[in-house]
């Protein structure tokens, strides 16, 4: 037979216990090792299964042992002639071991809990029953991977099942994988120091590398202390994880006191995934993520011109200069312009785009045919800049909250009459404080009513120049994040009244404010935060339908809720789309890849194009492109053009 530690076992990337599949390529399957913790209490058994299942475990793990055929004579009655440590651990046993009826009830009480739920047996008759069980998955206790009769045993049953290499040599773990692969039995090895609790130095947690030289599936089970560990090992390619599970660490019994709590396993099972989440993988190109792209242009530099340079002039190396921040060519691409003719005139301090370049073109916007308004989003600045290359029905002012200062008569010079309007609040204002329509901080929120009443203000100001508006809508995004962990249900539910409370007390007579819906995790400059409010289609509906308030829907915010949150895209948007003014357009990917350009990501227009038909026919919409006002706007005209093919 060809011994394990002389060619490598890789039989087996995954098992299938049930419903449930664990190893390469899957996420962590976190057990929570209930054993006998329940101390003979079939409720407290259940609690601890309920607990766990609300902790994040993926399985819930017991023991079972029938202890005339494991301790013989011992059991029946010679348990003072033996040793110390085996008259404890006996005795613990005979007082709270569950019964076999009890076993059978609580396996089948955690599967209706939606649990994988397995048992280590110590003996073949216990195989035997939980056979008559119809478990799933077994376990192989670290005492027992030299029991070759109970691997066979079990190997038999055809069911796959989960080994502890506590206690074992390596000509010990190679005996018994090899033993289990000529079974062709699906296994997977857990790196074990079995002392209760282990201390830090046993540990040797780098062995469990070692381990995939005898099957490819390895995990860890931990004994020691805290959480780190098992989190450490996921970090070096643990697929399982096992924990033992208690409710009170002070209760008798030995495993109680390695026992992790249920706020403990629970923060385990974050930090777990959160670290999986971060792993990703070493395969193809670094991809830069939406965070880095935002501070790639906020910290980055641009070539721009050094002086005013006319159309068909030849660049040269004194023209241009290269200053922050990174919003158009790269200070790399330098050399792809000398020599070239400028295809544009460029004042100076004007910055360069890749459409400057030899083999690019220059995109301007064209002729479209919506069958409802549309519009683009724009600056103060760049308000009259856009109007003069294009026809929009409105524009859309994105404010900051520098713009919030500026006096709109020096860019807007003249009465638009064939144009609308509507305006953007911004998110973030000055001194760092994020809009919060709901904060319960009493402060913070008379700041975010003042903010908001100013947009208001100025949203009323700008009235007069675009007579055609008659009620102008202001989309905002009205609060509800928070910085560490998203809110539950309950919690989101409180709320909604708050939103509806500060709307009510604003003085918004003559403009519309639209509350949009909005991504799970936004991005506030600083980085990713979470929000809560606007994410969930019944929710929207609720609001709108109680409070007669519509929304903006933001499509890219929406597929990333749909997608982080596991909701039909379909079912979303003809939910909230009847309530529905206005519709900001983009692509995304993910649950936080927003503002993609048409067709760089995952939204089905087509399917959109028919539910805003249907349900919201007169809604106004703008194309929300990330930087698509770049470059005279090329990247609205980009996606204006294709959604005009699509929609």
């Amino acid at each position: 037979m060809t011994q394990a530690n002389d060619k490598e076992i890789t039989a087996g990337t995954t098992i299938t216990a049930g419903t449930v599949i664990f190893g390469e390529g899957r996420p962590c399957l976190i057990i929570a090792e209930i054993g006998n913790n329940h101390n003979g209490s079939l409720a407290l058994a259940k609690r601890l299964v309920d607990e766990a299942v609300a902790a994040g475990a993926d399985a819930v793990k017991f023991q079972i042992r029938d202890l005339d055929s494991l301790y013989g004579d011992t059991h029946k009655g010679g348990r003072a002639q033996a040793d110390l440590g085996a008259q404890y651990t006996l005795d613990l046993l005979s007082r709270f071991q569950l019964s076999k009826g009890e076993m059978r009830e609580i396996l089948s009480y955690a599967k209706k809990k939606n649990v994988l739920s397995f048992c280590t047996p110590w003996d073949i008759p216990s195989v035997a029953f939980l056979e008559s069980c119809n478990v799933d998955l077994y376990k192989i206790a670290s005492a027992d991977l030299t029991n070759h009769p109970l691997l066979e045993c079990v190997a038999a049953t055809g069911k796959p099942l989960i080994c502890s290499t506590g206690m074992a040599t390596d000509e010990e773990i190679t005996q018994a994988a090899n033993l289990l692969h000529a079974k062709e039995c699906k296994f997977a090895l857990l790196h074990c120091n079995s002392t209760y609790p282990a201390p830090f130095k046993d540990i040797n947690l780098l062995y469990m590398l070692k381990l995939k030289k005898f099957q490819s599936i390895v995990g860890y089970s931990g004994h020691e202390r805290g959480i780190h560990i098992p989190v450490a090992a996921v970090a070096l390619g643990a697929q399982l994880i096992e924990k033992h599970f208690t409710l009170d660490k002070n209760m008798e019994g030995v495993d109680h006191r390695v026992s992790l709590l249920p706020d403990e396993f629970k923060q385990m099972v974050q930090q777990i995934r959160e670290l999986e989440s971060a792993l990703g993988n070493q395969e193809g190109p670094r991809k830069i993520s939406q965070g880095e792209l935002m501070n790639r242009e906020n910290l980055g530099k641009s070539i721009v011109a050094h002086r005013a340079i006319s159309k068909g002039e030849v660049f040269t190396e004194s023209m241009l200069t290269v200053v922050s921040p990174g919003t158009g060519l790269p200070p790399y691409m330098l050399q792809k312009l000398l020599g070239e003719k400028a295809k544009r005139n460029l004042e100076k301090g004007e910055v360069l785009f890749p459409s400057d370049l030899p083999e690019s073109t220059i995109v301007k916007p064209g002729t479209y045919s919506f069958s409802r308004p549309w519009g683009i989003p724009v600056r103060h600045h760049d308000a009259r800049k856009f109007l003069a290359i294009a026809k929009p029905d409105f524009i859309e002012f994105h404010l900051s909250y520098g713009d919030m200062e500026e006096d709109p008569s020096k860019f807007l010079d003249e009465v638009y009459s064939n144009t609308g309007f509507t305006v953007h609040a911004p998110e973030l204002f000055a001194g760092d404080h994020i809009l919060d329509l709901c904060s319960s901080d009493p402060k913070y929120l008379k700041l975010s009513m003042a903010n908001m009443q100013r947009v208001i203000d100025i949203t009323r100001a700008l009235k007069p120049r675009f007579p055609k508006t008659k009620r102008p809508m202001i989309v905002a995004t009205v609060g509800g994040f928070t910085k560490h962990e998203p809110l539950s249900a309950a919690q989101r539910k409180e709320l909604y009244p708050r939103i509806l409370d500060s709307l009510n007390a604003l003085d918004s007579a003559g403009v519309e404010v639209l509350p949009q819906s909005a991504a799970p995790f936004p991005w506030h400059m600083g980085g990713q935060q979470y929000q809560n409010l606007f994410l969930y289609p019944d929710e929207i509906a609720a609001f709108c339908s109680s409070s007669g308030y519509r929304i903006c829907l933001d499509v890219s915010h929406s597929y990333l809720a749909c997608n982080h949150f596991k909701i039909n895209p379909k079912e979303f948007f003809e939910t909230v789309a009847p309530y529905t003014a206005e519709i900001h357009i983009g692509d995304s990917a993910g649950v936080d890849g927003e503002g993609l350009q048409i067709g760089k990501g995952e939204v089905d227009f087509a399917m959109l194009g028919q539910i805003f038909k249907k349900h919201c026919p007169d809604a106004w919409f703008i194309p929300e492109i990330w930087q698509g006002h770049k470059n005279m706007g090329e990247g609205f005209w980009i996606a204006l053009e294709k959604l005009n093919r699509i929609l």
